[in-house]
């Protein structure tokens, strides 16, 4: 227990530090995910209501969070997006944290990308 609550600290203190890139969720393309993963933070209910093609749900909100984007390559570029944004710029700088090589936050969230297809 004290080792997930050092991890947690560290996490915390390091979203200080990093930066991940952001890019609007609708200048979004196939060639983005032809060379990355798209991972929707969402929780499996709003998942399963609708989300970008080949996206992976990984829940912002469960507690194995980190464990389950242990599982990603962490040398491809991961775009990552959510409702409207806020929990993906927080996954976003998780990731960063993890080392991950390149972390894209999809700025607007799938709100926008909903209302860009609608238009």
């Amino acid at each position: 227990m004290k080792f997930y609550y050092l991890l947690v600290t560290l996490f915390v203190v390091n979203l200080g530090c990093v930066q991940s890139k952001g890019k609007h969720i609708t200048e979004f393309s196939q060639n983005d995910i032809d060379s990355g993963i798209l991972v929707d933070v969402r929780t499996p209910e709003e998942f399963s209501a609708g989300h970008l093609d080949n996206a992976l749900n990984i829940n912002w909100f469960d507690t194995d969070f980190i464990k389950s984007v242990d599982t990603i390559d962490r040398a491809r570029p991961v775009y990552v997006y959510c409702k409207m944004g806020g929990r993906s710029a927080k996954a976003a700088h998780v990731l960063d944290s993890l080392g991950f090589s390149k972390v894209v936050n999809l700025e607007g969230g799938y709100d926008a990308f909903v209302a860009n297809k609608k238009n």
